[in-house]
Formats: structure tokens, C-alpha cells, sequence
């Protein structure tokens, strides 16, 4: 059952580049970073997925990042997703993520999964958003 909205970020990606090239089999690792909130608590993060372009024309997807507050506290994310390239030449994904921290502050991710939307612009900008999937 989708649950209470765990946050939004807004960012841009920072660096790519290609791990596989071969006859329509292709690998791209994307670097990103961003800034928004997990339950109304501000955080500023980085990441990096990897991208494979499926026989199909869609993307499968995996990737791991950090989030941290301003005070230091931090939180580790590990994902998949499917995604699609979009008609303005950006990307879209659905996914799923799983969280870890040691902040008793956001000690909620602990126990529910992340289900995102994540929209990255052909110019690199991109905005997420994060629900409770219970």
C-alpha cells in the first residue's frame, strides 16, 4: 500500500560515463546531486546509478547514495528502477529504494521502502519524490 510521502529532492547530474559499449548493449554510470528533505528534515546528498539500455529500448537501473543533514546525520540508500527515455530527450524512472541510518531523527526509513519517481532533464536537471511503500 502506498504510504505518507517520505520527501522530494531537486538536482542535476554531474558526470557520466560509459562502462559497456557493445552491438546495441549499452552500460552508462550517472553521478547526480541534490537537495530536499526525508519527512520535513532538510538534507543535501550525492549518488550514482547505473544505467543498461534493455533490447526493449528501456533502461533497468541500480544505484546507492548518501543523504546528509546539516548537522551531520547521514542516510545510505541502495535502489532499482526501470525507466524509459522521454520525448524531450531526458529520462523518467520508477523504482524502489531501501534506506539505513543511525539518526534517531529519521529512524522511520529503517522500516519502510521507498517508492520513487525520478525525472532527469535532457539539460540534467532532475526531481524525485519518495513515498512509504507499507
Amino acid at each position: 500500500m502506498l504510504g505518507d510521502l517520505i520527501g522530494d529532492m531537486q538536482g542535476r547530474i554531474i558526470g557520466r560515463r560509459v562502462l559497456d559499449a557493445g552491438e546495441g548493449h549499452v552500460v552508462v554510470e550517472v553521478s547526480f546531486e541534490g537537495s530536499g528533505s526525508y519527512y520535513g528534515t532538510a538534507v543535501t546528498g550525492f549518488g550514482t546509478y547505473e544505467s543498461e539500455l534493455r533490447a526493449d529500448g528501456t533502461l533497468r537501473g541500480e544505484g546507492q547514495g548518501v543523504d546528509m543533514t546539516a548537522d551531520g546525520q547521514s542516510v545510505v540508500w541502495h535502489g532499482s528502477g526501470i525507466g524509459r527515455f522521454t520525448e524531450s530527450g531526458g529520462t523518467s524512472w520508477r523504482g524502489s529504494l531501501f534506506f539505513h541510518t543511525v539518526s534517531p531523527g529519521l529512524d522511520r526509513l529503517n522500516h519502510v521502502v521507498g517508492l520513487f519517481e525520478y525525472e532527469a532533464a535532457a539539460d540534467g536537471k532532475s526531481t524525485a519524490s519518495y513515498h512509504e511503500w507499507k
